[in-house]
């Protein structure tokens, strides 16, 4: 008798499987500068450590995930974001240029150039934790999908930590998964 069959017959209908990778490699150094109400940060820069969590049933080798799987698709979207200038592309609040070889930022009377080659353009309003984790949400999700071997996932949850006891996250249910 399986594990599934003895939580079956013993009526446990809420139990939830999961996987949790971080630490090791699951990071990015990367420099922002978020808006808060019409106020923009100084230019600064956090060493992230994300970690990630997925939910689902146990598969016919009875592993939610292959923990090494799910790690090496954080990893890969995190180094989308390493050594990188982190622009939310949809700031209402900042005036953005692209040129061939550079990005301009406008905000009020403050100014910046970044080479392109030390951009991260991202879809996003707001450099925030939160906005982050739901932009590596969207690339690991996608990540999972394309691999097409991963359909008992139900749910995924990134959480993204600016500095030791500050993060934010994103938790969402897998569309169209059991």
């Amino acid at each position: 008798m399986t594990s599934d069959q003895i939580d079956e017959r013993s009526g446990a209908a809420n139990i939830r499987r999961s996987v949790t990778v971080e630490g090791v490699r699951l990071r990015f150094a990367a420099a922002h500068m978020a808006t808060l109400g019409a106020d923009l940060e100084p230019l600064h820069g956090h060493n992230y450590q994300v970690s990630a969590r997925v939910e689902g049933a146990l598969t016919d080798d009875r592993w939610v995930i292959d923990f090494s799987a799910l790690k090496r698709i954080v990893r890969e979207a995190c180094e989308h974001l390493d050594h990188r200038f982190l622009l939310q592309a949809r700031s209402p609040l900042l005036e953005i240029r692209q040129t061939s070889d550079a990005w301009t930022i406008r905000h009020g009377e403050r100014s910046y150039r970044f080479p392109a080659a030390d951009v991260a353009v991202l879809p996003i309003e707001n450099t925030t934790a939160e906005l982050l984790a739901q932009w590596l949400w969207e690339q690991a999700t996608e990540a999972l999908t394309a691999e097409g071997r991963h359909s008992t996932l139900t749910r995924l949850a990134i959480d993204v930590e600016e500095m030791p006891g500050q993060s934010g996250g994103y938790a969402r249910d897998l569309a169209g998964r059991p």
